[in-house]
């Protein structure tokens, strides 16, 4: 049964009463990471402080069926993919302090809720109230702000889920309800592996206001794929449509977590049936992969491909948002010096990747979903993440604090050489993986220091 939510308003200046509770556990983080920056870069100082906090001071609201809802920022809805990106770099103090616990906690059944509801939607509002894309072509339910199935959706709750028991060892969360969500994943994913011939999904956004990337082809279906083991998604982490139906990193997130599916139906449910379905799905995609979304490149040799169809049709390129190929040691999919994914990074970062840019202040990976040359913060973050240079890392610091155009915040994206020229000032899931590679780069620094 659909689940009825309470109505909540948000604004960027209202307080939420999340920060008011959660912001003192937070503060002594803060100071020690602000010490260490004063040795370090002290240019980071008010970036960091700022970034830190966006998601809890202005998009997190604590409900009273003990839930938790994010927005994203400028958009007064909730993403299953930005929602966990954007907490992410809070988990590292939830052991401790039951406030933080509280919003991780409420999140991840807040997310069960959502995806109860409609596991083809990635974005939802707080309560049944219609608002969003209810005119979309699709079989829309008044709770869903916007039903494009993207694979990444159904991932990244799994990977909040497993961050915060290993934060915490909380298993309170493993009701029945997660239980039956993640049922609903592997059932979702098991139609999408064969789209064409078993799934009823379609979408498409109709009008002449919207770009052709906002809605499927072929009365809302898709372009055609071959079977390959594969799953299906008719968007992209961008909630662009996808131009080949498997897309390839969010094929290699699901390898990833779905090792946790099977973790928690064995664990913790004693459940079979589920660990038997998640692992040959597992298997089937892992081949899949390894079988067809692999390239042989002119310049760059062995490479994975960005999206492919199973026809023997390839999308060669990155987007910055993640799922992202740029992104596969960050989401645990192979290590940073995998040969393959080594010779795939250096196609995405250079100029034979259609989506890579420079400018005279910044170079790095955009996207098509915004204004062609722009580049956006994630895409640093993330080549920055996934560095084992410390020289590539100090030199992408720099290139973060020169383009906030002195907001001192993380945007979408924004032009390489005029950088006060941006989209979204206010896109939390930005900011938030600017402060997790801030303490991630500063806690490297210091192991490395010890270990010389």
């Amino acid at each position: 049964m659909p689940v009825e939510l309470p109505v909540m308003v948000m604004t960027q200046s209202t307080s939420r009463n999340a920060a008011l509770d959660v912001q003192a556990a937070l503060e002594h983080l803060i100071q020690e990471t602000e010490q260490k920056l004063k040795q370090a870069n002290p240019n980071l100082l008010p970036l960091f402080r700022q970034c830190f906090l966006n998601t809890i001071e202005t998009t997190v609201e604590l409900l009273d069926d003990d839930t938790t809802f994010v927005i994203t920022g400028d958009i007064p809805a909730m993403w299953l993919r930005d929602s966990t990106a954007q907490v992410r770099h809070y988990l590292r103090l939830a052991k401790d302090d039951s406030s933080i616990r509280r919003v991780i906690r409420g999140m991840i059944r807040r997310q069960v809720q959502h995806l109860l509801i409609d596991p083809y939607a990635n974005a939802f509002n707080q309560s049944a109230n219609g608002h969003g894309h209810q005119t979309d072509k699709t079989q829309m339910h008044p709770a869903v702000w916007e039903r494009k199935y993207e694979l990444d959706s159904l991932c990244y709750p799994v990977q909040l889920i497993k961050d915060y028991v290993d934060a915490t060892q909380d298993r309170s969360i493993f009701d029945e309800n997660l239980h039956q969500m993640l049922r609903s994943i592997i059932s979702v994913m098991q139609t999408e592996q064969r789209h064409d011939e078993q799934s009823s999904y379609s979408f498409e956004r109709l009008g002449k206001d919207h770009p052709q990337s906002d809605t499927l082809p072929f009365d809302g279906k898709g372009t055609r794929t071959n079977f390959t083991g594969m799953v299906w998604s008719g968007f992209r982490p961008s909630d662009d449509a996808c131009k080949f139906g498997y897309l390839v990193p969010a094929n290699m997130f699901a390898v990833v977590i779905l090792q946790w599916v099977i973790d928690f139906a064995r664990d913790i449910y004693h459940d079979e049936t589920l660990v038997k379905a998640a692992e040959k799905l597992r298997a089937e995609i892992h081949f899949g992969i390894q079988t067809y979304a692999i390239v042989n490149h002119p310049k760059f040799g062995h490479i994975y491909a960005y999206e492919t169809d199973g026809y023997g049709n390839y999308n060669l390129m990155d987007d910055a948002n993640v799922p992202s190929l740029l992104s596969l040691p960050y989401l645990g999919y192979c290590s940073a010096d995998d040969p393959l994914y080594c010779a795939t990074r250096a196609f995405i970062l250079s100029d034979d990747n259609p989506y890579f840019f420079r400018g005279s202040l910044a170079e790095g990976v955009g996207s098509p979903h915004t204004e062609r040359g722009y580049i956006w913060h994630i895409g640093i973050t993330m080549q920055a993440l996934t560095s084992t240079d410390p020289a590539e890392q100090n030199r992408l610091i720099d290139m973060l604090i020169a383009t906030t155009a002195g907001t001192n915040f993380m945007h979408e994206s924004f032009d390489p050489n005029q950088p006060e020229n941006y989209s979204r000032s206010w896109f939390a899931w930005a900011n938030s993986l600017f402060a997790e590679f801030i303490l991630r780069w500063l806690n490297s620094s210091a192991q490395s220091s010890q270990s010389s």
